[in-house]
């Protein structure tokens, strides 16, 4: 009996390592169930080194031999059930690709200016256990999000504070309010969310409490905002050190069930907000 698979997008700027590793990788444990691509918005040739890591973590030499980068414009007229974008940048320049069942906005360190013993192993582990999550939430179909695609004149870059110094302490009490940690978990998911999706998600009736758990997060720089038009979305700061994303990584990929059913909750959510940015480059219109 055949299988309708679902088809999977990976997007990053060069499409030279870590959305090449985690299209190898994602075809190596689901491709009977997923067809899966990858692509760049200013594609580059493929980093050796990328091979090499797909190669020592036990994929065949036969499955990375012809890995070559795409552009994303090679993809430009075809349907995808997911696009998920891998690094900050391709997030902005396609924030919202019009093609897309469902889209995710997922970041990873870019290994080749990864500092620490194998940075290309260690960035496809990262992703290994991000499909770990994904296969685990995405094991059953659900209903395709309804995407509100009118369009918004205004757009004002994320407010990004950096975090020189966070202390431990004050991150960790940070993740004591349920709304807090479902919150990060989710935003580390999806990548970006605003108010009414977080409302939605968790079954919290009143807007101004989520809005306070979110002002003691970016009081905190654990998220940053972003404003488009009438919506702020949030997001996980890109500036935040790298241990305290791995806490978060960590504890939403061993704890998938705690947001399992806000998951549920906020793919059958009707009318969500547009997340289009309307970048110059234009890549995903």
């Amino acid at each position: 009996m055949s299988i309708n698979k679902q088809r999977v997008l990976f997007l990053c700027t060069g499409n030279s390592a870590r959305s090449q590793m985690a299209e190898v990788l994602l075809k190596h444990r689901a491709g009977d169930r997923f067809e899966v691509y990858s692509a760049g918005t200013q594609p580059e040739a493929v980093d050796p080194r990328a091979v090499d890591a797909l190669n020592r973590f036990g994929i065949d030499a036969a499955d990375t031999a012809q890995l070559v980068a795409n552009s994303i414009n090679d993809f430009k007229a075809q349907q995808f059930d997911y696009v998920i974008t891998l690094c900050n940048r391709a997030t902005a320049e396609c924030r919202s690709y019009e093609a897309a069942g469902k889209q995710l906005a997922w970041d990873f360190p870019d290994p080749k200016a990864r500092s620490g013993c194998q940075p290309f192993s260690a960035t496809l582990n990262e992703i290994n256990d991000r499909l770990s999550m994904f296969l685990l939430v995405e094991a059953e179909p659900i209903s395709s999000t309804s995407i509100n695609s009118k369009s918004i004149s205004s757009e004002t870059a994320t407010s990004t504070e950096p975090v020189k110094q966070l202390e431990p302490s004050a991150f960790y009490k940070c993740l004591t309010d349920d709304i807090r940690l479902k919150t990060l978990m989710l935003t580390h998911y999806h990548g970006e969310l605003c108010v009414c999706e977080l409302m939605q998600a968790l079954e919290e009736d009143s807007q101004p409490k989520v809005s306070r758990n979110l002002a003691v997060l970016k009081k905190a720089n654990i998220i940053s905002d972003r404003k488009h038009g009438q919506w702020v979305f949030y997001r996980i700061n890109a500036e935040l050190p790298l241990w305290a994303k791995s806490v978060i990584a960590q504890t939403t990929e061993n704890n998938i069930s705690l947001i399992a059913a806000p998951l549920q909750r906020l793919a059958q959510m009707q009318g969500r907000p547009s997340k289009a940015n309307f970048s110059k480059a234009n890549f995903c219109n």
